[in-house]
């Protein structure tokens, strides 16, 4: 059988079982085993065993249970309340304060927590209806609170970026580094579409927002309040970027920063500890199956020579790099608006892997890129998912409203994807510092 007859069979069969409700791992598993059997018969459950194992016991993927484990232990001490508070003075008494705070909220929470659709529920039961009690625009509100949770795989620690780097031969250290500028930009550019707004229309937030701010003294106490949270970021991406420590390592002092950070605020119980412990564990081993049944797909593919056959093609195109670019970046752009980001990752990982090395793509700048795409794909209409987690938290909102606000900002994030593929240095300069 031709390797493209096997590619587009295994693809149709893995969206397939995604349609039907099938979990990520089992529809891997299944098409493994089915892929297995066919090309190599029941000698090749040897190579089945040995690639699971190889997976489960990589040293990498601890990295992944420790960032869960240190984003459950600041969500469930309650510890993020004291930021929600402490930003919330400092904003000061501003002509639309609240559509700011939104943003420096949501991409925080967002960096914190890793997970986009987590901070859109919360924030649409949270923060939206406080705004639309206060006149706030609905549009705008939403806009700002699924672009800025958007974030959350781009901004580091992302459990996305780890994922990537145990799939290919990339630093973890400096794709974590890398996503620090693309997220200020982004969120920049969110900040810079609320003043435009409002210079346009004022109407669309109240006058003058007399319910925050404090005096120079209460924000002087926010600051100080927030301080303990210089620890889990200098020992997430300090002791990275000063060559101190690996990810696994300061992922394990990320954890030992969200302990204390909970013991100063007085949030720490045991029962605390246990909860946030067995929940992390759940969600590292249904990441780590999946990768490892991932892993054992790309492999058969290489098998099948599908990975070879496609990179021959890619050559025999001679496409110029940048119309191959947007090709691939196009794809998780549709695709996600209906796949989980890392289902679909699981699937295009080892098809784009070879495909960097025939264009010379930098890899660090691409897989970049390739996250960003992701979480457009996640909050474009009309079946972006992260748009029914707005719905979820805001069942009052109508989803044709939802729609309209996710549109200027997925217009905001395509023109940041502009600007970071016309200067690459934006995504790789911090990198090339480690």
């Amino acid at each position: 059988m031709e390797w493209y007859v096997t590619l587009g069979l295994a693809i149709a069969l893995l969206m397939g079982l995604f349609a039907l409700g099938v979990p990520v791992f089992v529809a891997f598993l299944t098409i493994n085993v089915a892929g297995t059997l066919w090309l190599m018969g029941t000698a090749g459950f040897g190579l089945f065993a040995n690639s699971v194992y190889d997976t489960v016991t990589s040293e990498t993927l601890t990295t992944i249970a420790l960032f869960v484990l240190m984003g459950e232990l600041l969500f469930r001490s309650g510890s993020i309340d004291v930021i929600f508070d402490a930003l919330d003075t400092l904003m000061g008494r501003i002509k639309g304060r609240l559509y700011f705070f939104v943003v420096a909220l949501s991409t925080l929470f967002g960096a914190l927590s890793g997970s986009a659709l987590a901070v859109t529920a919360m924030l649409s039961r949270s923060a939206l209806p406080t705004m639309q009690q206060r006149g706030y625009d609905d549009r705008l509100s939403i806009g700002l609170i699924l672009g800025g949770a958007s974030l959350a795989p781009i901004i580091p620690p992302s459990l996305l970026v780890i994922i990537i780097g145990s799939m290919v031969d990339v630093s973890i250290a400096r794709l974590l580094i890398a996503g620090i500028l693309p997220g200020i930009l982004l969120a920049g550019l969110f900040v810079a579409y609320v003043v435009i707004r409002l210079m346009l229309d004022p109407s669309q937030a109240p006058p003058v927002d007399d319910s925050g701010g404090g005096t120079p003294r209460e924000r002087s106490r926010a600051l100080l309040k927030m301080a303990p949270f210089s620890i889990i970021i200098f020992s997430v991406l300090g002791l990275i970027m000063l060559g101190v420590a690996t990810p696994s390592e300061s992922a394990a002092t990320g954890v030992l920063g969200a302990l204390l950070v909970a013991c100063y605020y007085r949030r720490f119980s045991l029962k605390m500890a246990r909860e946030a412990v067995l929940s992390s564990l759940s969600i590292s081993a249904m990441i780590i199956t999946i990768l490892a049944c991932s892993k054992l797909f790309s492999q058969l593919l290489s098998f099948a020579g599908a990975t070879s056959g496609l990179v021959a093609a890619a050559t025999a195109l001679e496409l110029d790099p940048a119309w191959m670019m947007l090709l691939l970046m196009l794809i998780p752009l549709f695709a996600c608006m209906f796949i989980d980001q890392i289902a679909f990752m699981m699937v295009v990982i080892p098809i784009y892997a070879p495909l960097l090395q025939v264009y010379g793509f930098d890899p660090i700048w691409f897989w970049t890129l390739f996250l960003i795409n992701l979480s457009v794909g996640s909050l474009t209409p009309p079946f972006g998912y992260n748009l029914f987690a707005v719905k979820g938290g805001a069942p009052s909102v109508s989803m044709p409203t939802i729609y309209a606000a996710a549109w200027p900002i997925v217009l905001c994030f395509l023109f940041g994807m502009l600007v970071l593929f016309w200067v690459p240095s934006l995504t790789t300069f911090l990198p090339s510092l480690i």
